[in-house]
């Protein structure tokens, strides 16, 4: 009876898998079928690719055609280059932790990828504010737009969005000097280990400054602007009502509901992606980082392709990023003159 039991626990301990076997503290790993990881390294690549290829091509259209050198699009081709390195240097190293639950990259790499992490999401985070700020005076303050928002404002917007996510990466990663060791708890628990813990406070206080005031600020500008643009909608239907004017009407009706729906995607995209990661990183110190890792990477993944979705919804729903996109998978950029194409008339 002795003897079948130690044989059960020595082939129990046959059957665990480490990162490094042939090193002591190593990380266990749940092993994977085959399939099951060809499958997840196929989703992971189409997301990193649309990430890529997505905004690289908001970067060279807005770069590349004088037509679209305004200061909303600056804005939008700053934040496309945010998202463009979250695809290039978080996301691959990503989805090899998340396949073969473990990491391989050593120590260094693992400070530096979840340096990238934080600073680069908060960036994307940060350009949504200003984004939204700006399409709050654009609608409600349409008189003074042009004295609000222009080239020198957009420059200290972008200036911010990128100064402030490296502080506060800084300030959440690299404070061990100054807060007390007991308060932060860091990655490397064991040998293939690459994850940030932040005790109760910390994870409670970095999911305000980084998801639920920012999205707070967007909520409230959202929602006014809304109401205003259904106040001026209905004031311009009741003058074209009085003077039967049926094109008029067509184009403010068109208009209004092509910024409800942009509105609408800008928020649902934005809360949907990154509302379940931040709700779980608030409660997982709460309940002894209970989160099974698979629930953690999804929901780590989900803000990821956010980064993606960003290119869909400020872009895609313009027919000049339609346009400019044709011309640049045909190569006619190439052609001399090409950047003063028009893609859209003044009065659209």
């Amino acid at each position: 009876m002795v003897f079948t039991e130690i044989k059960a626990e020595i082939k129990d301990s046959e059957d665990i898998q480490y990162c490094f076997s042939s090193l002591n503290g190593s990380c266990s790993k749940e092993p994977r079928p085959m399939t099951t990881r060809t499958l997840l390294y196929i989703l992971f690549s189409v997301g990193i690719m649309t990430t890529i290829c997505g905004n690289l091509m908001v970067i060279i259209s807005i770069s590349h055609f004088k037509q679209l050198h305004s200061p909303t699009n600056f804005l939008i081709l700053s934040l496309a280059v945010a998202d463009l390195l979250v695809g290039l240097t978080v996301m691959p190293f990503s989805m090899i932790r998340t396949v073969e639950n473990c990491w391989y990259f050593g120590d260094i790499i693992c400070v530096l990828h979840n340096s990238f992490d934080v600073s680069l999401t908060s960036a994307s985070i940060i350009h949504l504010i200003f984004i939204a700020i700006d399409r709050y005076y654009a609608i409600c303050d349409p008189l003074h737009y042009t004295n609000k928002i222009n080239n020198n404002v957009v420059g200290i917007y972008v200036t911010v969005s990128w100064i402030f996510p490296v502080i506060y990466t800084c300030i959440s990663l690299f404070s061990r000097a100054i807060i007390d060791e007991s308060s932060y708890i860091t990655t490397n628990i064991c040998l293939g280990s690459c994850h940030i813990i932040f005790n109760e406070t910390l994870s409670i206080v970095d999911s305000l400054i980084s998801f639920f005031i920012p999205c707070s600020l967007m909520l409230c500008m959202y929602v006014k602007v809304f109401f205003v643009a259904q106040r001026h909608l209905k004031a311009v239907n009741s003058v074209e009502a009085s003077f039967r004017v049926r094109l008029g009407r067509k184009m403010a009706q068109s208009s209004d509901h092509k910024a409800a729906k942009i509105l609408t995607a800008v928020m649902s995209v934005f809360i949907l992606s990154y509302l379940p990661i931040f709700i779980d990183s608030s409660i997982d110190p709460y309940i002894n980082y209970s989160t099974p890792t698979i629930v953690s990477d999804a929901l780590l993944w989900l803000g990821y392709f956010n980064s993606a979705c960003n290119p869909i919804v400020y872009a895609f729903f313009y027919p000049w990023f339609q346009k400019a996109l044709k011309l640049i998978v045909s190569f006619k950029i190439f052609k001399a003159g090409s950047s003063s194409l028009k893609l859209f008339s003044n009065n659209s």
